[in-house]
């Protein structure tokens, strides 16, 4: 798979989670960060597009979308009306 074609399905799957705590992210060696969705980078010059996610313990962790293997929204499903 094209690697711009990975930013753009990461990008789409992070845009309705930005600011949502709970979320979980996996990345391909295994890491888990859990915690509020902060900011997403997707267009600065010379940087790879990224997501900054605050833990719990309030430490914020940059993962760039290319490792990203997973991503988990644990808050609970709302009710259907």
């Amino acid at each position: 798979m094209r690697p711009d074609l990975e930013v753009v399905k990461a990008l789409a799957a992070l845009q309705p989670l930005y600011n949502k705590d709970n979320i979980e992210i996996v990345t391909e060696d295994g890491t888990r960060v859990r915690g509020l969705v902060k900011s997403m980078k997707t267009t600065q010059a010379l940087t790879k597009p990224s997501v900054k996610i605050q833990r719990a313990d309030g430490e914020i962790v940059k993962i760039t979308f290319d490792i990203i293997t997973e991503i988990v929204d644990h808050n609970p499903a709302e009710s259907a009306r």
